[in-house]
């Protein structure tokens, strides 16, 4: 079945390969990218692979794996802030969201079409761009290591390439994937940051030497800082890998 309502042993193999794909992220550096001034986790992106390709089912069985590996974490590899993952709420919940949500956008945009949208297409990929030089300038006027700059400028390099292959692949179809993988990442950063304010807010705010008064601040921050750079590398990659499997499908 096309709408991922029902697994069969492909889907369940694309599961067991997303989810693997995942826990290596999180078990090695690969998985946190420094962009910008930020550093990135693309830990989702399997995810939001999986929900595209092969519907919510599998995306949601995708963000299942991804967030038990994150109390898995917690528990194996503390850090001051892990108690917060030990919560189901907050580490796995937020991360079958990201399946759902995701599909869901691609359905709704692949059913309306994106024909009039094109200049939305150009804004999005000129604001990575944007964002990406913004991270050149910051890491040449505060130069503490070449790594910073090589990855902002291979990135760089990188949307434009994509920019580029994208309006000529995918044309008006473009921002059907660009669209659901900003939503399924922000899914991830909004519903973690979320429930870790509802539940810790005070906690994890002193737990990251901060200041417990302006709790909301510091993690609406966190969410600024964080979910603009994930976004960027999310289309990235699932863009890229998402055309190239389309077209091993046709």
């Amino acid at each position: 079945m096309k709408n991922g309502k029902r697994l069969d042993v492909r889907r369940l193999a694309v599961i067991g390969v997303l989810g693997a794909i995942s826990v290596v992220l999180g078990m090695t550096p690969l998985g946190f990218i420094p962009v910008g001034p930020t550093r990135a986790t693309i830990m989702h992106i399997p995810v939001i692979i999986g929900a595209i390709m092969e519907g919510p089912v599998v995306g949601g069985l995708v963000g299942l794996i991804f967030g038990i590996f994150s109390i898995y974490q917690a528990i194996t590899a503390p850090t001051p802030v892990s108690f917060v993952f030990l919560n189901p709420i907050v580490s796995v919940l937020p991360r079958i969201l990201i399946g759902i949500t995701s599909y869901y956008a691609y359905k709704a945009l692949s059913r309306i079409g994106n024909k009039r949208t094109t200049w939305l297409l150009y804004g999005i990929w000129a604001a990575i761009g944007i964002y990406l030089i913004r991270g050149l300038y910051s890491g040449i006027v505060n130069y503490t290591s070449v790594w910073p700059l090589l990855m902002n400028g291979g990135l760089l390099i990188l949307t434009a390439l994509m920019a580029y292959l994208t309006s000529r692949t995918l044309k008006d179809r473009a921002l059907d994937l660009i669209i659901p993988t900003i939503i399924g990442t922000l899914t991830n950063t909004v519903g973690v940051l979320s429930m870790i304010y509802i539940f810790y807010a005070e906690r994890f705010v002193q737990a990251i030497g901060q200041d417990i008064d302006t709790a909301r601040k510091v993690i609406v921050g966190i969410g600024i800082t964080n979910g603009i750079p994930e976004s960027i590398i999310a289309i990235i990659i699932v863009t890229s890998v998402v055309t190239a499997l389309k077209k091993r499908k046709k």
